[in-house]
């Protein structure tokens, strides 16, 4: 099973699809050319000319040699006018050839040349005969012959050379012996191959076009997302690498949304506890507090007293961190609306400032504040932006208490006016970013802040913090 698994994939693979393009492409040239022989034959029905009629009796050059030697084996003995005679009747059959033969004197006897059209093919002249031979022309002419510079069947009178009376020869011009191929085989093989070779062509483009088609549809799919910020799945395609490739990348996406799901729903479970815990302790609260107020009208001891106003304290504290919970869960679940509006910041400020100022001063700040008297206009919501004063102004007073002192200002950086809340309170050393958590208060603010389209940073300033908030330049250019 496994075996079969094995094969399956193997033949739905982009490597084997790729292998065989180049098989092909190894047995393009050792396959093709006999191929398009092959065909042409078969389409054809010849790969030569057909000669004319009188060329009939040449067309087999062995059964011309037996002839010859036959015709040689005969004339032993016989003297040289006979040998002239039969040889000129041999003419009279094989008019196209040159017949000759030469005595045992090396004298050329008789010379009888071709008459027809292959007399002089290509305006070539025949060879001239000597009249007497010599051991040098001999031997030339038998290289000539062994070369079929024309094509000549030589053979010895009596077929044997130690009989001693001379040989003779038939001369076949070169244009019957010549093999031409038909009319148009050139053309043919021309246009096969370039058929054959655009095929492997476009297939190899083909095969890369599509690989590259589904690769970028698989990176569009990764580069956009949806309103869920995940990306869409693609289509599932054939079962190979790509289409392998394509299902983990659906399989991911599955298992992401099953994740976010399971986030949202333990994200709205959490926030639903909080809402409901602070909701039910707020009850309780109220009642201890109420409760400590009744006993603080008793007669107790110093110590008494002392305990009650702790106790009181940390109630009041623990009712501030309940509301910031409540009020943080009901921010980052997008459930509180804010309303904003075209208000005067500093005002705001001014009025924050003079609601904290008894509380500071009983406490034995130093308080500076030195606001301008020209308005500073941003998009904000009254009441929630008074919120982000007051967890700021508290912030001071339960993380500053050691340096006693609470600065409230506007500066201009980078051509921006901004608003400075000063503290020394020794400083913060975990950052300058606004969102490294320095209690839910600031978690509050920095969610508040960024509703409001507002900026906002914490900035150390030597001797405690500066948290410093502007609007961007380009929204606040018509305030200044």
């Amino acid at each position: 099973m496994r075996r079969t698994g094995r094969i399956g994939a193997l033949r739905h693979s982009l490597l084997s699809r790729y292998l065989l393009i180049i098989i092909a492409a190894l047995l393009f040239i050792p396959i093709v050319v006999p191929l398009t022989v092959m065909l042409y034959s078969t389409f054809s029905g010849f790969t030569r000319e057909h000669p004319p009629e009188e060329y009939e009796v040449y067309a087999s050059i062995n059964k011309l040699e037996i002839m010859w030697h036959e015709e040689a084996r005969k004339l032993l003995g016989q003297s040289p006018a006979a040998i002239t005679q039969r040889l000129r009747s041999l003419s009279e059959t094989y008019h196209l050839a040159r017949i000759f033969w030469v005595d045992n004197e090396g004298r050329t006897q008789l010379i009888t040349e071709p008459s027809g059209p292959a007399l002089l093919q290509g305006g070539q002249p025949a060879q001239e005969v000597p009249s007497y031979w010599t051991a040098a022309e001999a031997v030339s002419f038998m290289k000539d012959s062994a070369a079929h510079k024309p094509l000549a069947i030589v053979a010895f009178v009596g077929d044997q050379a130690v009989a001693g009376e001379g040989f003779m020869v038939m001369q076949i011009p070169e244009e019957i012996t010549n093999v031409k191929y038909a009319a148009g085989l050139d053309w043919w093989y021309t246009v096969v191959m370039l058929t054959l070779f655009t095929v492997f062509v476009v297939s190899s483009w083909f095969f890369f076009i599509m690989i590259r088609r589904r690769l970028l549809r698989l990176q569009t799919a990764m580069a956009f997302t949806g309103r869920e910020g995940l990306p869409s799945p693609v289509p599932p395609g054939k079962p190979d690498e790509i289409g392998r490739l394509e299902e983990a990348f659906n399989t991911m996406i599955t298992e992401l949304g099953a994740s976010r799901a399971r986030e949202a729903e333990e994200e709205g479970l959490r926030k639903r506890l909080v809402s409901e815990l602070s909701h039910d302790l707020r009850t309780p609260l109220t009642v201890i507090r109420s409760h400590l107020h009744v006993l603080g009208k008793e007669e107790l001891s110093l110590r008494g007293q002392e305990s009650l106003q702790l106790m009181d304290q940390r109630i009041e504290g623990l009712g501030i961190l309940i509301e910031n919970l409540l009020s943080y869960n009901l921010l980052s679940s997008g459930r509180m609306a804010l309303n904003l509006e075209r208000r005067d910041v500093l005002r705001l400020l001014r009025e924050s400032a003079a609601a904290w100022y008894p509380v500071w001063e009983k406490e034995g700040f130093q308080i500076e504040i030195d606001l301008e008297a020209a308005p500073l206009y941003w998009d904000v919501d009254d009441s929630w932006f008074r919120r982000v004063l007051d967890n700021l102004f508290q912030n001071i007073l339960r993380h500053a208490r050691s340096g006693l002192y609470a600065g409230i200002g506007t500066e201009i950086r980078n051509g921006n006016r901004v608003i400075v809340i000063s503290d020394h309170g020794g400083g913060m050393n975990n950052g300058s970013t606004a969102s490294k958590g320095a209690g839910l208060g600031l978690s509050i603010v920095a969610l508040l802040v960024k509703r409001m389209e507002l900026e906002w940073s914490m900035e150390n300033n030597g001797q405690g913090t500066d948290i410093v908030i502007w609007k961007r330049l380009r929204d606040n250019l018509n305030e200044i």
